[in-house]
């Protein structure tokens, strides 16, 4: 597998992390200290470090600009956090979901569409 691939993996990976040490407090720790859910939060987001930093890394030796960097995990964010929202706080799946992600498309497109320009 491609060092760009393995970043991606690392992207997911890292994603599945931050967005459970940003909102899993609310359905894990709902009545506990704020104390306990920030400190839930942080020891989590110690993982999510462990992969977005190395993520990040492979991506700045491939020649990848920042704002490529960003709009890639923003994606990758949205990817995560929605079936995330569905099944584990069983939220409903709204179409607008889809036109954001679409939005994001658009981001990506631009971007990367500017990166020889």
């Amino acid at each position: 597998m491609s060092i760009t691939a393995w970043a991606f993996v690392f992207l997911v990976i890292s994603n599945c992390f931050m967005t459970l040490a940003w909102y899993g407090h609310l359905k894990f720790l709902h009545d506990a200290p704020i104390w306990q859910a920030v400190l839930f939060g942080w020891a989590i987001a110690l993982l999510e470090y462990s992969f977005m930093i190395p993520a990040t890394r492979w991506l700045d030796a491939q020649g990848w600009s920042l704002g490529q960097m960003k709009i890639s995990q923003e994606v990758m964010t949205l990817i995560v956090f929605v079936p995330f929202m569905i099944y584990l706080f069983k939220q409903p799946f709204k179409m607008d979901y889809l036109w954001a992600g679409l939005c994001l498309l658009a981001c990506v497109y631009f971007v990367f569409r500017s990166q020889n320009a």
